[in-house]
């Protein structure tokens, strides 16, 4: 595990593969962390066999980064800020950039503050929710907030509270990050997304929305449907990863 410093804060990352290989950023979702997000599922192992610089973060506020609890702090545009900081850190140009859930958010504001710097785009497990919304989250922050798992009744919020108990997070942190991380982006905005992008959610996923809504929306885009896979299973699913590789093989033929 590495850190670099950025806007104040000390924040995590793993950097594995050859230094002069085609790199992927990976930008993990809300409550989870790099390990859990891509180290755990194989995705790391996945790109370097495949020949890739695999190279992970984990956000403000989540796994080893340090973790302020002022929800001001947690914009998507500072987490895209922090993202483009670890390219600057690793002096690399550009990468491709994969982001799961909130990480598919953070991609997306990353590649329209910094165009050069973004080859290709994966978004997964956040479609057309990247526009629309994705529900009413308010529910999840008062259970991150709840004394104890016991206290917390809205099923949703047990979910997410469970996998931070799990994950042994910073509830007040992921708190604050829910109130302020949830920006929604315009179809203009969508317009500006350039690069060739993937959109993959599963099947099964009721938060996300529509992946081919999504990529309706972006100039060169094309949706993945992950089978029978939730929001929480399709991160790990073996048809992701081979789909993703394809579409980085394009991307680099």
């Amino acid at each position: 595990m590495h850190h670099f410093s950025h806007d104040g804060l000390s924040l995590s990352y793993v950097d594995e593969g050859p230094a002069g290989a085609p790199s992927v950023l990976m930008i993990h979702g809300f409550a989870s962390n790099k390990s859990v997000n891509w180290i755990n599922p194989g995705w790391v192992q996945t790109l370097t066999d495949a020949g890739y610089r695999a190279i992970a973060l984990d956000n403000r506020g989540h796994g080893e980064s340090d973790k302020p609890h002022d929800t001001a702090a947690y914009t998507p545009e500072k987490m895209a800020d922090d993202a483009a900081a670890l390219l600057s850190h690793l002096e690399l140009e550009e990468a491709h950039v994969m982001g799961y859930s909130m990480g598919a958010r953070i991609s997306a504001f990353l590649a329209l503050r910094n165009p050069d710097r973004v080859r290709s785009l994966i978004f997964g497990g956040l479609g057309l929710g990247m526009v629309e919304g994705v529900g009413d989250w308010d529910p999840i922050a008062d259970a991150l907030l709840a004394d104890s798992l016991a206290d917390v009744t809205h099923e949703q919020g047990r979910a997410f509270r469970y996998f931070a108990d799990q994950t042994k997070s910073d509830r007040l942190a992921l708190a604050a990050c829910i109130q302020s991380s949830r920006t929604l982006l315009t179809p203009e905005q969508l317009d500006e997304l350039k690069a060739p992008s993937l959109v993959a959610v599963g099947t099964k996923d009721d938060i996300a929305g529509s992946p081919d809504g999504l990529a309706d929306l972006l100039p060169n885009a094309s949706a993945f449907h992950i089978d029978r896979r939730d929001h929480m299973l399709a991160v790990g699913d073996a048809s992701f990863k081979r789909r993703a590789l394809a579409f980085l093989a394009d991307q680099n033929a």
